[in-house]
């Protein structure tokens, strides 16, 4: 049975549990929602960029200057604010010269981390061209760990510089008289680990160095970003929220989900039992408290708020259930992470006012992928449909709202919030909202006030299956996607029917 029908079934047939209110103050409007939280990540692992995005002019999957038009097209359906690129790890043994000139004669190399072949067909041309066809930002990341101020000033002014230099002028001789438009720079990646095993000091000195010879024209130099530290470790926000103060709009933090108990069990993609689905919300719920600690950094450090977090890479990571995969760090992608997804854009929505960006780990093919191909097959993941449906949410405002006796999700030790809530008035002027049930098994009523007004109905969408590693395939590429929802108001009260393990966002009618 197709998703979509499966879901409308479960819809009409759900027992009813008045159980949980949700209050909205319209009145209240809270922080902007910068629309590069839904920004995504393409680094050179696996087949992240070279199958999955990149097949070549000459091949026979259909594409447009090497790029796919299926994946190219799946993208555009996300609105994705920001790419980006290259790494990652792979950032800090990335020579940007070795990307640019005739693609026949670019050079062809196993880079340190043994990913995979590294042909250079993508470099800087090819990424902006990407950037281009899905109107994106771009988010260019630079190599400390190996390479060295000159290179990345060079970079900096072959992408930006509008004069005569002769860095622009052999930009001009490989295809492009204007500049590209950087919108922001990293200046290297986890440079507590594969960028160099650095200490948080020496770094700050390091950046200070590097940001002050990235020259570019005023009206289009990029903002700049630190690479900081690794999950709850504050010391990095520390020091170069201190250190780098007037240097940085930004400071880069690192948080990925697995439903083991360490890095050594991560879990299973597919065929989990519910212990590994319940463990895995509880961790990716703990977002909520990593951002409040390093906001507290932030608070003290830099009050005036000039500085903002960076959640550059976050998602889920399994292990490597798929022995002899045909790629490194592929994973299936099932229900279960497009809940982690949601989860955690409701909680980037609310810490707004310091979380501008993140960018979710990866684009395609890798960790927890909006696409996976094989070939010239091509498959939507749950989490990109949970991108999708969130797509209102870029760049509203959003509302505050109470959640009045919420229900408990128990599994042993283990409890976390049945629903979780995210209200927003979005940029065409409607208020949506989104709702989260972590249950696997129980579906919940929600009854929805909205202050000042009489809400009418509510429509949109939501995605939910029978079971909970719900996937979809090559063979099977619509086992999962969303399904219409529609509510009306009765006696001037809205009720909404929220399934059991679901995603819905709605907007409702005022």
């Amino acid at each position: 049975m197709k998703s979509s029908v499966l879901a409308l079934a479960m819809l009409a047939t759900a027992p009813v549990f008045a159980a949980v209110t949700i209050d909205i103050d319209p009145a209240k409007p809270g922080a902007v929602i910068n629309k590069n939280v839904y920004g995504q990540f393409a680094e050179h692992l696996g087949t992240g960029v070279y199958e999955g995005m990149w097949v070549g002019p000459k091949s026979n999957i259909p594409n447009t200057r090497g790029w796919r038009n299926d994946v190219v097209g799946a993208l555009k359906e996300l609105h994705v604010p920001l790419v980006r690129w290259p790494g990652g790890c792979f950032a800090d043994v990335y020579h940007w010269r070795d990307g640019i000139g005739p693609q026949d004669k670019r050079p062809s190399n196993v880079h340190s981390n043994g990913s995979v072949e590294q042909i250079n067909a993508v470099g800087t041309h090819e990424f902006f061209d990407l950037i281009d066809m899905l109107g994106a930002d771009a988010y260019v990341n630079g190599n400390v760990g190996t390479g060295s101020v000159q290179e990345m000033s060079d970079w900096v002014e072959y992408m930006t510089s509008e004069s005569g230099s002769p860095l622009a002028r052999l930009r001009a001789q490989n295809g492009r008289e204007k500049p590209f438009k950087v919108a922001y720079f990293g200046i290297g990646n986890e440079l507590w680990g594969c960028g160099g095993n650095m200490k948080p000091d020496y770094y700050a000195n390091l950046y200070s160095n590097y940001e002050a010879f990235l020259r570019a024209p005023a009206q289009s130099r990029p903002k700049m970003i630190a690479s900081g530290g690794s999950g709850f470790d504050t010391t990095w926000t520390d020091v170069l929220s201190k250190e780098l103060k007037g240097r940085t709009i930004g400071i880069s933090v690192h948080q990925y989900t697995i439903a083991g108990a360490t890095w050594e069990d991560k879990g299973a993609a597919l065929g989990f039992k519910e212990g590994e689905w319940i463990s895995i919300l509880a961790n990716t719920l703990k977002m909520d408290q990593l951002i409040k600690d390093h906001v507290a950094v932030l608070d003290k450090t830099d009050p005036e708020k000039k500085i903002g977090m960076m959640i550059d890479e976050w998602g889920t990571w399994y292990d490597d259930a798929d022995k002899g995969a045909r790629s490194a760090l592929f994973q299936q992608n099932s229900l279960r992470d497009a809940l982690v997804a949601a989860l955690n854009f409701h909680i980037f929505h609310e810490h707004a006012e310091r979380v501008p960006l993140t960018t979710i780990a990866q684009m395609v093919n890798v960790l927890q992928a909006m696409i996976l191909t094989d070939k010239e097959k091509m498959v939507l993941t749950p989490t990109y449909y949970a991108f999708q449906m969130y797509v209102p949410f870029q760049d509203a405002t959003s509302l505050p709202l109470a959640i009045k006796d919420n229900t408990r999700y128990t599994l042993g030790e283990v409890t976390i919030p049945g629903v979780s809530a995210s209200a927003a008035r979005a940029k065409d002027g409607k208020l949506y909202l989104a709702l989260v049930n972590t249950d696997p098994h129980k579906p919940v009523d929600v009854a929805v006030n909205v202050a000042g007004t009489k809400v009418k109905g509510a429509v949109g969408r939501v995605l939910t299956a029978a079971a909970m590693d719900a996937h979809n395939s090559f063979q099977n590429p619509q086992a999962i996607k969303p399904a219409a929802f529609s509510a009306r108001a009765a006696g001037g009260k809205l009720s909404i029917n929220v399934p059991a393990k679901a995603v819905m966002v709605v907007a409702l009618k005022e």
